[in-house]
């Protein structure tokens, strides 16, 4: 198993900067694969962007490319979402999730990102 726990949300201006850190503790051997989703009110889960654990190859969904950068630190276990021009849609729940490549088998509680006019 692999437990995950979602930090630094909160509330920013539109144009303004966050950066979201997800601690990953258990098996984490296991969790070659470990990125970024969210969920707006009323609509379904939707993918951000994430980085493979080895190598650090990453990919983002091209609404947040340019604007969004994920990073890794493997010995502290930590992933980061570094998320700049932010906009009123970047609005959602953030969650972290991780597992093998390709297979998104663990998932944090999610920090909320509210983006004001």
């Amino acid at each position: 198993q692999v437990q995950l726990v979602e930090s630094g949300g909160g509330l920013v201006q539109a144009g303004g900067s966050l950066r979201l850190s997800c601690a990953a503790s258990g098996r984490t051997v296991s969790a070659s694969m470990i990125g970024w989703f969210r969920q707006a009110p009323g609509k379904e889960r939707e993918f951000v962007a994430r980085i493979f654990t080895n190598g650090g190859n990453t990919y983002y969904a091209d609404s947040v490319k340019g604007r969004f950068t994920i990073s890794r630190d493997n010995g502290k276990n930590m992933v980061y979402l570094r998320m700049n021009s932010l906009k009123p849609e970047d609005t959602a729940v953030y969650y972290c999730g991780a597992g093998p490549t390709y297979a998104w088998d663990y998932w944090g509680q999610g920090t909320q990102v509210t983006v004001s006019n």
